[in-house]
């Protein structure tokens, strides 16, 4: 499984019943290092049933499924650059994912989920709009991959968002390719309307376009990318009733992308804008400091997680604080390093705070504020 969707990731942010793993590894993609991939992976299975064991929890078939895994040879020649598997008496997931991780195996009664949580956070969903006159889809991206999430009921071009209309008004319309790989944009002709007609078409068509959209982005507050030509970008943004859409949009035909490179092209529009959400709170922290209003003390932060006061945390990449968390009486435990049964307690914090509707950003420890490897914004 190589995208993990919104459903996932709440699964995985749930409490487990005990015992619930976690392994990461990075894999090698290609060449003659390959054949350790399954080598490395069963090293960290033979570590996790140990963990197992040394809880004193019952091994008894409970990691067979994992351990099926290392005989899939099409499974390991077929990598990316890291692989992150979750195992709980209810849950069963591998996830071969763009992104490096460290070799880490934890046990305990939930998943741990920080090292996903850079490109899962919902601080990194955004959604693509590509504009043609023969068409428009509607794409969620995560970092990861798209999602196409165009609802029923959006017109399939301009022909079909016009075929109702006076027939005098209708467009005469005409499309052609030289090959399988020459897409060629369809061509309008207004009848002795001239520019103007067609424009006052396309206008017409995109305000079709977003009513159908609304349905489906009522309650969202991600940006949007339109990608498209930058004569329908003006005239889609005329027609949009959508509050949170970019400025600035992609200026080019979305049928000359791939579904490889769309991805990037929209993100080289949307990465400042996440960048400058990040560096605002950073400056908001700062703003804050000695007010009350802010931490970078573990033991104040995790509670008032698991109460909702966090309104925006800031976790470190590089760091783990191991230990033990009573929800119950807010006790807390930490361990100098990590033993069998401990939380990554700063993972914890950030499960907490994104399950209350918080912003986490989980960075390099170079940009979290206070120089500290973990600091937060308290709502109130």
């Amino acid at each position: 499984m190589d995208l993990i969707t919104r459903n996932h990731f709440e699964q995985l942010l749930k409490k487990q019943e005990f015992p619930a793993v976690s392994i990461y590894m990075p894999t090698v993609r290609a060449g003659p290092e390959v054949r350790q991939n399954p080598i490395r992976f069963k090293n960290l299975v033979k570590r996790a049933e140990e963990m197992i064991g040394d809880l004193g929890a019952s091994r008894n078939g409970f990691l067979q499924p994992v351990r099926e895994m290392v005989k899939e040879r099409l499974f390991w020649s077929n990598q990316s650059a890291g692989l992150a598997l979750f195992l709980s008496r209810g849950v069963f997931l591998a996830f071969r994912l763009p992104v490096r991780f460290d070799e880490l195996v934890v046990v305990a009664d939930r998943f741990h989920t920080k090292p996903l949580l850079p490109f899962l956070g919902k601080q990194e969903r955004f959604y693509i709009l590509t504009l043609s006159l023969n068409g428009v889809s509607l794409l969620q991206c995560t970092g990861q991959d798209l999602k196409d999430l165009t609802p029923e009921g959006v017109p399939r071009g301009i022909a079909e968002a016009l075929k109702y209309d006076d027939p005098q008004r209708q467009l005469q319309f005409h499309t052609g390719a030289n090959s399988p790989g020459d897409r060629r944009p369809a061509m309008f002709h207004g009848h002795g309307a001239g520019i103007d007609e067609t424009k006052d078409n396309i206008s017409r068509y995109f305000y079709q376009v977003d009513r159908s959209l609304r349905p489906a982005l009522h309650d969202e507050n991600v940006p949007l990318v339109l990608v498209g030509n930058d004569h329908l970008l003006a005239l889609y943004r005329e027609a949009n009733s959508y509050p949170h859409l970019l400025g600035k949009g992609v200026n080019v035909n979305p049928d000359a992308l791939t579904d490889e490179e769309l991805p990037g092209r929209a993100w080289s529009v949307v990465e400042p804008f996440f960048l400058k959400t990040q560096q605002e709170k950073a400056d908001q922290y700062r703003d804050l400091m000695d007010t009350g209003l802010t931490s970078k003390d573990l033991r104040e932060i995790l509670p008032e997680a698991a109460h909702g006061r966090i309104e925006s945390l800031f976790v470190s990449t590089e760091v783990h604080r191991w230990g033990l968390y009573d929800e119950q009486t807010g006790q807390m435990v930490l361990h100098e390093r990590q033993e069998p049964g401990d939380h990554d307690l700063m993972d914890l914090a950030a499960l907490h705070t994104l399950i209350k509707g918080g912003n986490v950003y989980v960075v390099p420890q170079n940009q979290v504020p206070d120089q500290s490897p973990i600091c937060a914004i308290f709502r109130y």
